[in-house]
């Protein structure tokens, strides 16, 4: 075992060999393995322990945590990915394999593309007969762990749930500075909870590991539906609007969806597995699922309590590290687009005053802008909405005095606009709620009010 070396063609398997938790520490341990290799141990930490849990709820945590050990290991395969996956232990049901088939498949499909890799009829998860699996009702308490990512869309839920008087905690995993600070300003009980890493993942990426882009929505999904029930939670929310199940089209391959696991398939598949294996009173849905994207930055942009505070630029947290003043690097698509998807709808000096700039009166930003907008290029892979809500929103600039003059606003006006249908670039229609979701009948009839046009 000791001289074990990581060499990505010639592996042959990947195992999930175990988890547990430890209710006393609130340490759960997940194990993983390559062949006959080291065993690969990433650990999630929830606070408040020790936990004291009955026999329902600690079999309905058994079953979660399995799930959570099963999904999280897609960190770990995509290192090798392997022929043969190897499920130790209790064998899953045939639902589950379902489930984790469609999890591996499309949330590695911007890795599988960017690495010119196909895993079609690749992925097979061994399990055990069909099973009609029926979940208990466990009596869990009218409680909302609602994910906060830092970004717009997570506080335009928790200020709604507030309104609505739905008790909540602001939930985050990780270290995040800037995260910490935006939970803390919504005054809110939080929690936040640890992940680390197997350390040996680091080491595989330097000898040549497969790496890439994973599914992490689904990953941070089943870690709070596992604290959920070990807290005894009803509600798991989260703030994916309609345009995350939207990928990007590109020449050749066809559609890729950098953000698979926040898009709707996702959310009713893993709802849906919750309910049969978990917990039937355990509701895992997105509050902004009937919402565009340019609805969610409208509903945003009418409270400036988190203007100094929000940032949804993926780039600022992964190389500022410990600075989450700097919440804005004014390059990447997010920034480009989340300033593109507010300016119609917040006074043009407030806008520049978040991001520090003007981002639509920079001729350097125009490929950027570009991709959004779906001209001449793809959607970026990024978090960012549909290209016809940024066309829409391009084209109401382009209406209004103070904007229209910006380098890009008007070379849209000038240059793209003509060869589009204008019906097609109102924005009023992308402002209206859709009606596919899972959020609950009632607190919908109340929010549906608070969303409206």
């Amino acid at each position: 075992m000791n001289d074990w070396t990581f060499d990505r063609d010639a592996i042959r398997a990947f195992r999930f060999v175990r988890c547990g938790f430890d209710a006393d520490t609130g340490v759960a341990r997940l194990v993983y393995a390559f062949d006959d290799g080291p065993e690969l141990v990433e650990t999630v930490t929830l606070p408040g322990a020790p936990f004291r849990l009955d026999a329902a709820r600690a079999q309905a945590a058994r079953q979660a945590l399995r799930v959570l050990h099963l999904v999280a290991g897609v960190s770990y395969y995509k290192a090798a990915v392997p022929a043969q996956l190897q499920v130790e232990g209790e064998p899953i049901d045939a639902a589950t394999a379902a489930f984790l088939e469609q999890v591996y498949l499309n949330g590695l499909g911007e890795f599988a593309y960017r690495n010119g890799l196909d895993l079609r009829g690749r992925i097979r998860f061994p399990h055990g007969e069909a099973a009609d699996a029926i979940a208990p009702v466990l009596g869990l308490q009218a409680h909302a762990l609602v994910a906060i990512g830092g970004g717009k869309d997570s506080l335009v839920s928790i200020e709604a749930l507030r309104a609505e008087g739905v008790a909540q905690t602001v939930t985050w995993i990780g270290g995040s500075q800037l995260i910490a600070a935006c939970a803390a300003h919504t005054g809110l009980p939080t929690l936040n909870i640890g992940r680390q890493l197997a350390p040996q993942l680091f080491d595989f990426n330097r000898q040549g590991a497969w790496n890439g882009h994973i599914p992490v929505t689904a990953v941070n999904s089943a870690i709070l539906a596992f604290a959920a029930v070990v807290l005894g939670m009803d509600q798991v929310v989260f703030s994916n609007e309609r345009s995350a199940s939207y990928g990007s089209l590109i020449p050749g391959t066809g559609e890729v969806n950098h953000q698979w696991s926040k898009g709707w398939a996702f959310e009713s598949m893993f709802a849906g597995w919750l309910q049969s294996h978990v917990a039937a009173d355990l509701r895992y849905y997105s509050l902004l699922r009937p919402l565009s994207e340019l609805a969610v930055a409208r509903q945003f942009a009418r409270s400036q309590h988190y203007d100094a505070h929000f940032s949804s630029c993926n780039r600022n947290f992964h190389i500022l590290g410990e600075r989450p003043t700097s919440r804005w690097c004014g390059v990447c698509p997010k920034c480009h687009f989340v300033f593109l998807a507010l300016a119609p709808f917040m006074p043009k000096t407030r806008l520049v005053t978040i991001f520090g700039r003007n981002l639509l009166d920079d001729p350097a930003q125009v490929a950027g802008f570009d991709a959004l907008l779906e001209y001449q290029d793809h959607k970026p892979f990024e978090c960012v909405g549909e290209g016809r809500e940024s066309r829409a929103a391009m084209a109401a600039l382009a209406q209004r005095p103070e904007w229209r003059e910006d380098a890009l606003v008007a070379r849209f006006a000038r240059e793209i606009a003509p060869q589009l249908d204008a019906n097609a670039l109102r924005i009023e229609p992308l402002l209206v709620p859709d009606d596919e979701h899972r959020v609950p009948d009632a607190l919908w009839q109340r929010l549906r009010l608070r969303f409206a046009p």
